[in-house]
């Protein structure tokens, strides 16, 4: 392949992924806001979600793995924990294992409001799979697993 068509290819999946990203955006803040009526999920900002997300996914992570996960100073990490910990959302406590290391989780009373948001982006997701139809999610499922081999 030519750089020119490469790099044309390249800006396309770049473009299309952004795409993919605002959509979820989009969902998560519809729910946010929708929270915001009636749960502590809805004054926050994509990147606090985007933190609680890391550690639903991981169900806990030290301090440390979450500022590496973030890409943020682990200062930096430690604010953003403390806000979401005041807020009742995540729990901060020391490993049973080694004290000197303190994990972080989600807590059970932010886990169905969490559950929400995330049944919501995956509403997105089916009517998008619905829309371009079986063969071509088939195909974009076996693009998604050789970008997430090389990933």
């Amino acid at each position: 392949m030519e750089e020119n068509e490469t790099l044309a290819r390249a800006r396309y999946i770049f473009s299309t992924g952004k795409m993919i990203r605002d959509r979820i955006f989009r969902a998560q803040a519809s729910n946010l806001a929708e929270c915001g009526k009636s749960g502590a999920l809805g004054d926050l900002s994509l990147p606090q979600f985007h933190t609680i997300m890391i550690v639903r996914s991981l169900e806990q992570i030290t301090m440390t793995e979450l500022s590496s996960q973030l890409c943020v100073s682990p200062p930096s990490a430690s604010v953003m924990v403390d806000r979401l910990v005041e807020k009742g959302i995540l729990i901060r406590e020391h490993s049973i294992e080694d004290r000197r290391k303190v994990m972080v989780r989600v807590s059970p009373e932010a886990m169905e409001d969490i559950k929400g948001v995330e049944k919501t982006i995956l509403r997105s997701f089916v009517d998008l799979v619905e829309k371009i139809g079986p063969e071509t999610t088939r195909k974009w499922c076996e693009v998604l697993e050789r970008v997430k081999s090389v990933l």
